[in-house]
């Protein structure tokens, strides 16, 4: 009696993990997902925040793709394991900020101590050979293989044909000949499989899923390594970057201005850890104030942040400053700021 073999894939939620999931399940392959929860995912952030994305559809892709897949799917907490990818790359960074080929490494090596913990046979990942210049070319992609320990038991089934066969090719698990042949940046085979298999909804295949490829986000990072003299952060500093305005006068503080009444709720949970402030006298936007609370700080903030709200073409707005944990509030009469009178360099 033949063993039924298992695989676990990295499941980003995406349109080519999702096929591949689907190929090997061709072949009659038990499969199981694993995401790998780093803080720097696109979804469930801003999409479930901001106002103006109430008609996206909130979900989280990986979960979806799981279950229309018909697959367990596990969610791991990464983040203090993968500060050290981020923080001190060894392969360095691609556009901005992300360090995508130690990202890939880390994540096929963290599957592979979970496939071996869990007596599972190989891994599976949706990666196309010549899809992505940082670590998906012909060159790079054993070096994944090499440094996180996954051997030829990892396997890239839209691509397999292109590459060296892998154990479960070798050993007869899966017919290779059933596998793909995709190379490249374009999407026309993949969207081919979607009709073949009858896949109606998936998403957007061009989509990004990091923050860290962001070039406006990769600024805002940048500038906050840079305020406080190290590379370090935690959860809640990279969460805030993906909220508001971030506006910088100078080296001393920073302002984050809320957009819409949805990042406003969001900020109002940080309100115990910054200085906030907000109009009195005009409808306006909630901001939290990183940095050294000085008289002259506070008045430039508060014309800021008079700036956008309904006040910015009043005489006078009274501007309420609370500070952490204290009930007593200030309160500041200024003149808004003109839009001239904001430099662009001060908006990251």
């Amino acid at each position: 009696m033949s063993i039924k073999r298992k695989a676990v894939a990295l499941i980003s939620g995406g349109l080519d993990s999702m096929l591949a999931v689907r190929m090997v399940q061709e072949q009659d392959i038990e499969v199981e997902g694993i995401n790998f929860f780093t803080g720097f995912c696109v979804e469930g952030h801003t999409h479930a925040i901001r106002n103006q994305d109430k008609k996206k559809k909130k979900r989280n892709n990986a979960l979806w793709v799981a279950e229309e897949l018909g697959i367990k799917l596990h969610i791991i907490d990464v983040i203090e394991e993968y500060k050290d990818v981020v923080i001190n790359p060894k392969h360095g960074y691609g556009a901005h900020l992300n360090p995508c080929l130690d990202c890939k490494g880390f994540m096929v090596r963290k599957a592979e101590e979970w496939r071996v913990k869990n007596g599972f046979d190989f891994i599976i990942t949706g990666e196309v050979v010549g899809q992505r210049r940082m670590s998906q070319t012909v060159k790079r992609m054993p070096i994944v293989v090499r440094e996180s320990g996954a051997g030829n038991r990892l396997l890239r089934p839209l691509c397999a044909r292109k590459l060296e066969p892998t154990l479960p090719e070798q050993e007869g698990w899966l017919d290779r000949n059933k596998l793909g042949n995709i190379s490249g940046r374009s999407r026309k085979q993949q969207i081919e499989l979607t009709r073949q298999w009858d896949i109606k909804d998936y998403a957007q295949p061009a989509g990004g899923c990091c923050f860290l490829t962001n070039e406006q986000y990769a600024a805002k990072l940048s500038d906050l390594w840079a305020s406080r003299g190290t590379r370090e952060y935690e959860l809640d500093d990279i969460m805030l970057l993906k909220v508001g305005r971030h506006i910088r006068p100078n080296a001393d503080f920073k302002l984050i201005i809320c957009r819409d009444d949805g990042e406003n709720n969001f900020a109002r949970g940080y309100k115990n850890r910054f200085v906030s402030m907000c109009s009195s006298s005009h409808d306006g936007p909630l901001a939290l104030f990183d940095g050294k609370v000085s008289s002259e700080n506070l008045m430039l903030a508060a014309r800021i942040v008079a700036r956008y709200g309904k006040g910015k073409r009043a005489l006078d707005v009274s501007v309420v400053v609370a500070r952490p944990k204290q009930d007593e509030k200030q309160e500041l009469r200024v003149a808004p700021m003109g839009a001239d009178e904001l430099p662009r360099e001060w908006i990251l």
